[in-house]
């Protein structure tokens, strides 16, 4: 009811640490039962499945419209994540959000949600998306941007290509990207910046770019 007042979408999810245990007991058993048994992973995945898909079905009960409802299924780990995604993508017509939970920080965490996240969003699964990190706020949204500006999706600010430090440099590459991302973050409009220290690679780099340093 407050989706349809406010027009919003609401987002219904679980993750492992808010599975029903009721589920996950009746999951269990009937495995135990089986003559084919599953994993304890696999286990835990089916029931996360299922209880996600359950929640949307009775918030439909209740009243809210099928066309507010988000679901998210969020694991801490990569490829359970795909597992999970896929299969509900296979399984359901919501829309889906997708992050990993528990990312950790840094460039662990960073490297996780893009290992994650890209692979789906590949396969065209996912409609919104969530960097969760162990740091500032600001940090996964930017995280999140860069994510889709690299997959082509978002174009938003400047996109620094840079090569890595090598003997052929003609002047201090990494230090002059650390200073140019500062000097350029307040730009919003979409700009490609080649910044390559070599005559080998610079010149065709650059001629890719709208604005190039060679």
């Amino acid at each position: 009811e407050i989706a349809c007042k406010n027009d919003k979408p609401i987002r219904i999810g679980a993750n492992w640490g808010s599975i029903d245990q009721e589920l996950l007991t009746l999951l269990m058993d009937e495995n135990n039962r089986a003559e084919v048994k599953k994993s304890s992973a696999e286990i835990l995945r089916d029931a996360l499945i299922k209880s996600v898909i359950y929640s949307a079905s009775r918030a439909e009960e209740i009243g809210m419209e099928k066309s507010k409802i988000i679901l998210s299924a969020k694991v801490r780990n990569v490829s359970e994540l795909i597992k999970v995604y896929t299969s509900l993508a296979e399984k359901t017509v919501y829309p889906l959000h997708l992050g990993l939970t528990e990312a950790g920080m840094g460039m662990r965490g960073i490297v996780s949600s893009v290992s994650a996240l890209s692979i789906l969003i590949n396969q065209n699964i996912g409609d919104t998306i969530r960097v969760s990190l162990s740091s500032d706020p600001v940090d996964e949204v930017k995280a999140g941007y860069e994510i889709l500006k690299s997959l082509g999706i978002r174009s938003r600010g400047v996109n620094i290509i840079s090569c890595p430090s090598c003997a052929r440099q003609a002047f201090p590459v990494i230090e002059t990207v650390k200073v140019l991302e500062k000097k350029l973050a307040h730009i919003k409009k979409p700009i490609n910046l080649s910044i390559i220290g070599c005559v080998v690679n610079g010149p065709g780099e650059a001629a890719q770019t709208e604005r190039g340093l060679t």
